[in-house]
C-alpha cells in the first residue's frame, strides 16, 4: 500500500512523461550491455548462495543455483513485495534437499550478507564521491556503527534461561554465521561476489541514466546509482515505487532534474527485467510434467561446515 502511494506521488509530481520516456529510450545497445552485466551478477549471486548453503551443510550445484537465481530475479521483478522469488527459491531448495529449515536460512543469510556489503559500499561511495547527501554521511556512518555495537552488546548481555527460545535462536544464528558466512573459506568469496554484484547493478543504472540523456560524469552518477539501489531494498510493487521516488529526489538535488531521474529509474527497471527474462524460461520449464530445475544427483549427509556424499 505504501509503495502504491509513493508511486502515485511520483506520477503526481513529475507526470507520466518520464515513465513513457524511460521505456522509449531503451535501445539494443543498452539491452545488450545490461544483459551481459546481469549475467555476471547473477552468476555471482548463485555462487554466493552455494557457498552459504555448503557452510550450512546443504549441497547445491552451481548450474542449479544459476537457474534458480534467474527465476528468483524474474519473480522478484514481476510480483509484489520484491521477495517472492526468494521465498520460492528457499522452498524449492528445501523440498529438493529435504531440509526446509536450513534451506530457508541459507537464502536469508545469503541475501543478508549481500545487503551488508551493499550498505558498506554505499556508505563508502557516498563519503568519497560528490552527492546530495555527502555532508550527512559521516553522521550516518557513526549511527550505523553505534547501532551495530549496541545490538552486539545487547545480545551478549541478555542471556535468559539456557533452555529458552532466545538462547536457542541465538545459538542457531551464531552457528549459521560462523559456518555459512564467516568461515575462512567463505568470507572472502562472499565479500567479493557481493561487491561485484553491487558494482554491476550500479553500472546498469549508469547505463540507464546515459540512455535517457544524463550527461553527468560517472563520478556524479555512481552515488545516485547507489542511492537508487538502496531504495530497492524497501517494499515495492515488483521493484517500482521507492526506486523512482528516491531517484527523482536525488537527481533533483544533484541538479539533473527530477523528471530525468524518474526516467532513468524506469529505464533501469526495463533493462533489468529484460536481462532477467531467462528466469521466465526456467519457470515455464518447471511447469512441464516430469521436468525440474532442482537437480540433486546424489544425496548428501548434512554436517555443519561441510557436505559428505554417501557412497
Amino acid at each position: 500500500m505504501v509503495a502504491v502511494v509513493v508511486l502515485a506521488a511520483v506520477i503526481w509530481r513529475v507526470g507520466t512523461g518520464p515513465f513513457v520516456d524511460g521505456v522509449e529510450a531503451v535501445d539494443a545497445r543498452a539491452l545488450l550491455a545490461a544483459s551481459a552485466i546481469v549475467c555476471v551478477t547473477t552468476l555471482c549471486c548463485a555462487w554466493r548462495w552455494t557457498i552459504v548453503a555448503r557452510g550450512l551443510g546443504l549441497r547445491l550445484p552451481l548450474p542449479t543455483a544459476v537457474a534458480a537465481y534467474y527465476r528468483t530475479l524474474f519473480l522478484n521483478l514481476t510480483l509484489p513485495s520484491g521477495i517472492a522469488g526468494d521465498v520460492y527459491r528457499a522452498v524449492g531448495h528445501g523440498r529438493a534437499s529435504r531440509d526446509m529449515s536450513r534451506a530457508v536460512r541459507a537464502v536469508v543469510w545469503e541475501r543478508t550478507a549481500g545487503q551488508v556489503v551493499q550498505a558498506v559500499l554505499t556508505v563508502g561511495v557516498l563519503l568519497v564521491l560528490p552527492s546530495p547527501v555527502r555532508s550527512s554521511m559521516p553522521f550516518l556512518a557513526l549511527a550505523v556503527v553505534g547501532a551495530t555495537v549496541a545490538v552486539v552488546l545487547a545480545s551478549r548481555v541478555y542471556s535468559g534461561d539456557p533452555s529458552s527460545r532466545w538462547r536457542r535462536w541465538r545459538a542457531t544464528v551464531t552457528a549459521d554465521l560462523r559456518d555459512g558466512v564467516l568461515r575462512r573459506g567463505a568470507l572472502p568469496a562472499v565479500v567479493v561476489t557481493s561487491a561485484v554484484i553491487v558494482v554491476g547493478q550500479a553500472f546498469v543504472f549508469v547505463i540507464a541514466a546515459r540512455t535517457v540523456g544524463a550527461t553527468a560524469p560517472p563520478s556524479r552518477l555512481m552515488p545516485l546509482a547507489m542511492l537508487a539501489l538502496l531504495a530497492m531494498v524497501l517494499p515495492s510493487i515488483a521493484g517500482w515505487g521507492p526506486r523512482e521516488a528516491l531517484t527523482a529526489v536525488a537527481f533533483s538535488a544533484a541538479g539533473l532534474g527530477a523528471a530525468r531521474g524518474a526516467a532513468a529509474a524506469v529505464t533501469y527497471g526495463v533493462l533489468v527485467l529484460a536481462a532477467c527474462s531467462p528466469g521466465a524460461v526456467v519457470l515455464l520449464l518447471d511447469w512441464l510434467p516430469g521436468h525440474s530445475s532442482w537437480k540433486m544427483s546424489r544425496p548428501a549427509s548434512k554436517q555443519r561446515g561441510k557436505v559428505v556424499v554417501r557412497t
